[in-house]
Order: C-alpha cells, then structure tokens, then sequence
C-alpha cells in the first residue's frame, strides 16, 4: 500500500460497529496493526486481508484494490 489512508476498510469496520480493537481481536490481530493498515502504513498478508474481509463481509476487492 502505499501512503495513502484505506477509508473503505475504516468506513466498513465502522458501518459493521466494531472498534479497531474488536476488529482485531476477530482477526487475530493487534489494534495497532489494524490502525496502521487504515493510516496506510501497513502492508498485511494476504491471510489478514481476507480475515478482514471476511469479518466485515466485504470482498478483496472492496477493501484493498487500489484504483487505476
């Protein structure tokens, strides 16, 4: 990713009404690694992608495709 924020990962984890710390506890991560992927400064595995995804109901494409 480069250094640019993941909004629609922010705004998905915010319609689901889950803090980054209950985003995290369901994917099996830190709520600081979830705050850094939303800040873009964090480039996860593709195992916590589709955790994270899955957690929100959301495709890959979705959360993390970067646009043209």
């Amino acid at each position: 990713m480069e250094d640019r924020k993941n909004l629609r990962m922010q705004q998905a984890r915010k319609v689901a009404g889950l803090s980054q710390q209950q985003l995290a506890d369901a994917v099996d991560a830190t709520r600081q690694t979830i705050g850094l992927i939303e800040a873009g400064r964090y480039n996860p595995s593709l195992r916590l992608c589709t955790a994270i995804c899955k957690t929100l109901g959301k495709t890959l494409d979705e959360l993390f495709w970067e646009e043209g």
